[in-house]
């Protein structure tokens, strides 16, 4: 299994939760005393929590099936799993929704709102920050202070997918709001406890399920609802919503022809 997940992961993939969920699947072919890996195995595994979701079961198989498929090329005895024997089911497509910028502004009029002068700029940026570079939340909370090169107007995302590095054009409004966030920052929180751009009011990098918390309160605040079915800036209890909605933002933002300039960077919001 180490030789497969060392493949991997040299080919790009973090493999975080496939290390997690095989090492689990290995220990129940050794209860097993299994010498080889057969479909049968792979299915009683991948089915075994009771009463999961079938999207979970067919997630599980395919971590399997990807094993498996590395072990028959090393030993012809082992059984592939063929594709379809788990479904995962209908799946509804998200529509995204599209936020204006009205929406957007009272997004950051609600984070100004927050408690405390820190922790209502922070989330004020953070807002700003997606909506005019695009860049995923895990990749706005990741980045680190000297990431920022105000003399070039470039910003550089580290270990972004496939564990590579990207840099971002910004707006010179952008650098110049920034910029006013650092200063701010460092009057508020003369103590550096970390290397991170965006602080707490700890002065510690901001957290993912935090930040996701906050940002559910925001859209209560503004009281934005749905406008269709399925065309909602709510979370559906999922880890991949707050992402989603933190994304449309960004959509919202490329759409806006005020704000997009001819360069194809956007001004600070």
């Amino acid at each position: 299994m180490q030789d497969y997940l060392a493949l991997r992961r040299a080919m790009g993939f973090k493999m975080e939760r496939h290390a997690k969920l095989l090492g689990q699947f290995v220990d129940f072919l050794a209860a097993q005393d299994a010498a080889t890996l057969t479909i049968e195995h792979a299915l009683a595994w991948a089915g075994g929590p009771s009463g999961a979701d079938p999207r979970w079961w067919a997630a599980r198989l395919s971590m399997v099936r990807g094993f498996a498929v590395h072990l028959q090329a090393l030993d012809p005895a082992h059984q592939v799993p063929p594709r379809g024997l788990m479904t995962s089911g209908s799946r509804r497509t998200a529509v995204p929704y599209l936020y204006t910028d009205q929406e957007i502004a009272a997004l950051i009029g609600a984070a100004g709102e927050l408690s405390g002068p820190l922790r209502a700029v922070t989330y004020q940026t953070l807002i700003r920050l997606l909506a005019v570079t695009g860049m995923r939340v895990g990749e706005a909370i990741g980045l680190d202070r000297e990431d920022l090169n105000e003399q070039t107007g470039v910003l550089t995302i580290h270990g972004t997918k496939f564990g590579k590095s990207r840099q971002l054009p910004l707006h010179p409004s952008a650098v110049v709001g920034l910029r006013g966030y650092l200063d701010l920052r460092d009057r508020l929180q003369p103590e550096r406890r970390t290397s991170a751009l965006l602080v707490s009011t700890r002065g510690c990098r901001l957290r993912y399920n935090r930040v996701w918390v906050i940002f559910h309160r925001l859209l209560i605040q503004t009281e934005l609802t749905a406008k269709s079915p399925g065309r909602t800036p709510r979370d559906r209890s999922t880890r991949a919503a707050p992402a989603a909605a933190w994304r449309s933002i960004v959509r919202a933002a490329e759409c806006d022809r005020n704000i997009s300039t001819p360069d194809g960077s956007n001004r600070w919001l």
